[in-house]
Order: structure tokens, then sequence, then C-alpha cells
């Protein structure tokens, strides 16, 4: 089943599974006629499978010489002494209180209590067929029967239709959110490969989902909290730009605009490079989120002594690029911590403090600019992040299962000193440095780019988060200019925005979820992540509503209470849409999921930075009236027609594009896997 609609990783076998693990790959491994090491035979030799370039092993002097021709031959019986080898080392290895030998002790990895007394070039030899079985084994899995001997993607039109008609077939059981396209990350090699370090068994208590639901919920706010900070960031000063233009001697409307808009541009840019950073094993969830947040605490910081507008927008797009992390590699922490029928709740809990810091921070600094000088905007913010960050520094743990399970290796290593403990993300990564930076930080551009479902979901989104901050602006001029409030009073009235931000929380984290649940049910209990969309038709007529009752009540001068339902209306729409997105977003592509959403959130970052540039003169043209109608229409002309198309045929074109990448994964797997033949001839 893919990974995308049935995700059982979360479901880890157990050790005692090792012998249905290597039968079924010893069929899968037949068919595919991969290089098979042996494990461990009597005499204390290695036996391997060749399929092409003679290798040659010692014995009592003599040298062997074997072919990669004679997989098939030997691969059924291969694995057959595979599994006497190890069921012999178990039963060494149980102790008194029948501990498994997977879940064995880090002494139980030493070179000895894995090879006995093999001979060293036997043992170099069977590691390097075993990374060759591995290596050809996720190269063969990610491709299309036909074309997985020629790594190579279809040219004909008659290839073209033919791959296609396999690729809406193919399938990934048990893929998690990695890179790598392993199952059970990589559990499923364990009986072939006895210095591979898996989580062990599938309650291991340090296997994030596993962790108790308190923890798990603990963690979730801290990321929650995280998220709260750059948008807070984003709009603080925009009650005080009258003070700061002053100050700072701004002349133009266009660089008031700017200077509050600039941090929400960083957030369009900082996610090409940071999401792929915290999916790879060298780094993971914890260092970005973790050093984000601290940066962005010193250059709000920065901004309260500031003594010239340049000064100003530098360090507030300084600041965007460290906060940017938790508003893109939160979504891949939560599908670190939740399986995909669980993660509902945890999205609204994280997606709220993201809708709610816009507002928030407008109705705080109201007060403040009364009360003090503008700088105290930014220290007062200061200390609420500085105080976030200590608490997070502390108490966040990370969540990334490579990460981890390096960690593990790591820790084996030290204890046993065999240096070749791996993990399968070590173990199927033959790449240079290089090419690692390379792919992690061109991913997120290629979804952007050629994913069709990125493109079409993230654009409406995207128009939506600019349509938000459109209305955010024109706060200020309508609260003091149309109505006449004080400058504290108008911050209180962002409040029925936040109002409609928190009851479409509620509501729409239940709806959607029963929603979900329910198609899932008639499916035969098969979840898509096409059964998240279907509330978002409902945000496709509530956006626009909203929009339209706020720009002509204000337009209107009707009673203040007309236009606060009315940004309340948008605000209760546009949770569905972020809640739906970004579930989908991280549902359709587990392996990829932050890079997912980091590319989302460029088309989304781009619009909010842009939209409030030109608010000012499309209002003084159109007037809120006319203006406000013009965005209703165009969010009309999306939000009903895109859920549409997205929920009938949005199955179809993201497997198409997913198995695109798959595929490309499988070329670098096969480049891999020629640079290791090549290391290993003579």
């Amino acid at each position: 089943m893919n990974s995308n609609e049935n995700n059982d990783h979360d479901s880890l076998p157990r050790s005692s599974s090792k012998e249905s693990l290597a039968s079924s790959l010893s069929s899968d491994l037949s068919q595919e006629q991969v290089p098979v090491p042996l494990h461990g035979t009597d005499n204390g030799t290695s036996t391997f499978g060749r399929r092409s370039s003679a290798v040659s092993t010692p014995d009592n002097g003599l040298r062997k010489e074997r072919s990669y021709s004679s997989a098939v031959a030997v691969a059924g019986q291969a694995l057959q002494n595979i599994r006497r080898s190890m069921s012999m080392s178990a039963t060494a290895s149980i102790d008194s209180n029948g501990t498994d030998p997977l879940q064995r002790i880090p002494t139980g990895y030493t070179v000895r209590d894995i090879y006995g007394d093999m001979d060293e070039n036997d043992i170099n030899l069977q590691r390097t067929a075993t990374r060759s079985t591995i290596l050809t084994t996720l190269s063969h899995r990610v491709q299309p029967s036909r074309y997985r001997t020629a790594s190579r993607a279809p040219t004909t039109k008659e290839e073209e239709a033919e791959a296609a008609a396999d690729d809406y077939e193919q399938v990934y059981d048990g893929v998690p959110d990695i890179s790598v396209p392993t199952k059970q990350f990589g559990a499923e090699f364990a009986a072939i490969d006895p210095e591979l370090v898996t989580w062990d068994g599938d309650d291991d208590p340090q296997y994030p989902r596993n962790w108790s639901r308190a923890q798990k919920v603990f963690q979730t706010m801290i990321v929650a909290l995280y998220t709260l900070i750059s948008p807070m960031s984003s709009s603080i000063l925009s009650p005080a730009m009258t003070d700061i233009a002053a100050s700072l001697h701004m002349k133009s409307d266009f660089i008031m605009s700017f200077s509050v808009s600039v941090m929400v541009l960083a957030w369009a840019l900082g996610p090409l490079i940071i999401a792929p950073i915290s999916e790879s094993d060298a780094c993971g969830r914890r260092p970005v989120l973790n050093i984000s947040i601290w940066v962005i605490f010193v250059f709000n910081l920065a901004c309260g002594f500031a003594k010239t507008t340049t000064q100003l927008c530098v360090f507030r797009f300084l600041g965007g690029l460290g906060g940017c992390a938790a508003l893109n590699v939160g979504a891949g922490t939560l599908a670190d911590l939740w399986s995909d029928s669980e993660r509902q709740m945890a999205m609204a809990a994280y997606s709220i403090c993201p809708s709610l810091g816009p507002i928030l921070s407008p109705v705080i600094s109201s007060f403040i600019i009364q009360a003090k000088d503008w700088p105290w905007v930014f220290y007062v913010l200061a200390i609420f992040n500085g105080a976030v960050a200590i608490f997070g520094t502390i108490f966040f743990r990370e969540t990334y299962s490579p990460r981890l399970l390096k960690d593990k290796a790591n820790r084996i290593r030290k204890a046993t000193g065999n240096q070749h403990i791996h993990t399968i993300f070590e173990v199927a990564d033959g790449s240079t440095r290089w090419e690692q930076i390379v792919l992690t930080t061109t991913r997120p551009l290629k979804l952007l780019f050629t994913h069709p479902m990125i493109i079409g979901l993230g654009s409406f989104m995207a128009f939506v988060y600019g349509f938000m901050y459109l209305m955010i602006v024109t706060f200020p001029s309508v609260w003091k200019g149309t109505y006449g409030f004080k400058t504290g009073v108008a911050g209180l009235l962002y409040l029925p925005m936040g109002i409609g931000f928190m009851l479409g929380t509620v509501f729409w984290s239940y709806a959607i979820d029963h929603v979900y649940h329910m198609l899932t049910a008639r499916n035969n209990g098969v979840p898509k992540p096409e059964y998240r969309l279907p509330c978002l038709l409902f945000s496709g007529i509530g956006i626009p509503v909203g929009l339209i009752w706020y720009g002509w009540s204000a337009e209107k001068k009707l009673h203040w209470i007309m236009p606060s339902i009315g940004s309340a209306i948008f605000a209760f729409a546009f949770i569905a849409v972020f809640q739906t997105i970004q579930n989908y977003l991280i549902d359709m592509n587990n392996r990829f999921a932050a890079s997912s959403v980091a590319a989302a959130a460029v088309f989304r970052s781009l619009f909010g930075f842009s939209f409030p540039l030109f608010a000012n003169k499309m209002y003084d043209r159109l007037h809120y009236g006319w203006g406000n109608t013009l965005c209703g229409l165009i969010a009309l002309a999306l939000g009903l027609p895109f859920p549409i198309i997205c929920f009938y045929y949005g199955e179809r074109m993201r497997n198409w594009a997913n198995n695109r990448m798959d595929r490309e994964q499988a070329r670098r797997d096969a480049r891999n896997l020629e640079r290791l033949r090549k290391q290993e001839a003579y």
C-alpha cells in the first residue's frame, strides 16, 4: 500500500518476526537477482552470490573466484543459511530473561560476537555484499518493473503509457517520513545485516510515535509556541508605524509597508534551505528549531536599537530567516510524533499559533506605544521570545527517527569499538557531502515547480494568506481613520479576527477529522490524503463572504461590529484552508513532508509579503468595498473548483509526481551502487 495511503511505519516489526522478514526478502531478492551475503558458515568463511565481476576470498591461503551471475541459483540457499545462522546466534544470545537477540545490549554488537573467527578480508567482503544487496533492493523498489534494470525514465509515448499504468499501481508499504525508501526504518534488512541498528521492535519506547501521549502533546505545544513568535514579530510594529516613520524619517508609504512585510519575504526564502536540513540524519529537527528561535530573538532585540530604516529592514529580514524554521519544520515534527489518524488534533493546536500571532501582537503593541517609545515594542517581544527560547532549549526533544537512530549507533560504536555499526541511512547514502547539500536544497524548488498538487493547493493557500495580510494592514486606517478610535481601542478590534481563528480551529478540527475517518471507513479502512479536502469547499465560500462583508461594511461606515463580523467570518474559513492543506501536504508524501510544506510556504510567504505593498494603492482607487469584492471574486474562482478537482483527480496527479521523484531517487541509488561495486572490484 502506498505510504501516503496506508502508513504502516508507526507499527514497527517485532524482533521475533526476523524469520518472516528473511523469508519475504528471500523471495524478493530471488526475483530481483541481487547479490546476497552469507553470515557465519561453519568453516568460518563467507559465501557470496555475485552477478558480474569476480571477487576473491581467502580460504586456507587460496583465493576462490565467484561471480555475480550465480545470484539466482544461490539466493534461496543463501537466505536459508542466513536464517539458520541467525537462529543459532539467537539461541546462543538469549539470556535467562528471554531477551531477543535484536534487542541485545550494545556489547552484543562487537565484531567477534557477530562474525566469530572469520577472516578480516571475508568480513569486509561480506559487509560489501550486504550493502550491495540493500542498495539494489532499495533501487529496484522505487522503479516500475519494466525499467528497473535500465534505471531510467521512459523515453517514448508507448513506454510512458505503460510506465504510467505501472506507476499508478506502484505502492510502498510502511515507508516513513525519511528520504531513504526503506520499510520500518531498515528493520526489513535486520536478518541479513547484523551490524544494522534499528528500533527494538514495534513497541520501542524510544521511537517518537511510541512516546506517551502526554509527552507527544508536550512536544507539540513547544513547537506551537515556536511558531507563535515569528508571526507575532511580523505584525507587531503595525500600530507603531506612525511613530517609527517619524523617528526614522520614512517618507514613503511603500517603505513603511515594506518594513512591515519584509520579514514575510524571509519566510519565503529560508525554508528552501532550512527545511531540507532538518530532514538530514546529520542534523534533525531539534538543532534547527532551537538555533532558529535564538536567531529571531537576537534580531528582534536588535530592531529596538535600529537607528535607520535600512537597519530596521535588515534586522527584520534576518529575524525572519531565523523564524521561518518553526513555520515549516514544525509540520515535519508533527509527522514524526503522530500517525495520520491522530495528527488532525495536533495540527489544530499547531496551526492556531501562527494564525493568532499576527492578531495578538498588534493588540499588545497598541497599548505599549501609548505608554512607551516604539523601541519598547521590540523589547517586550524579545522578552517573550527569550522566555520561549529558554523553555524550548531545555525541554524540546529530537523527534526525527533517522537522527535518533544515528545517535543510537554512535553510542553502540563507542561501547563496542565496532566502527562498522550503522543505520540504514548510512548504508544507503553513498553520495558525497556536496551531492547531499545540492539534493537537500534543490528538493523544495523541484516540488514547487513540478508537483501539481503543491502548485495548485499552494497557490490557493497563498492567495488566502495574502488576503489575510491585506486585511490586517487596513485595520489601522479603518479603525483609526474611518471610525476614529484611539490607538489602544483600535488594537482591540484585531480580536474579532482572533476569535474567528479560535472558533475555526475548534470546529474545523472536528469536521475535517470526522470527514476523513468517515470516507476512510467507506473505502474499507484505506485512508487517502484526498479525504482531507472536502471541507476545503466550504472555505471557498466563507472567505469571499468574509472579505466582501468586511469591505462594504467599512466602505459604508456601518456600525463597527459589522466589519468586525466580516473579519471573523474570514478568519473562521481561513483555518479550514490552513489545516486541510497542511495535513494534505504531509500525507501525500511522508518521506518529504518538511520539503513539501516548505515549497508551499514559498508561495504563501511571497503573497503575504507582496500584497501589503500594493494595498494602499488598490484601496485608494477601488476603496474598501470594490477592492475587497475583487479579492473575494478571486477567492471564489480558486476556492470552488480547486477542492473538487483535487478530490477527484488528486490521487492520480500526486502518484504521477511522487513516482517521478522516486525514479530520481532510484537513479541516485543505482549510481551509489555502481560506485560501491567499483570500489570492491580488484
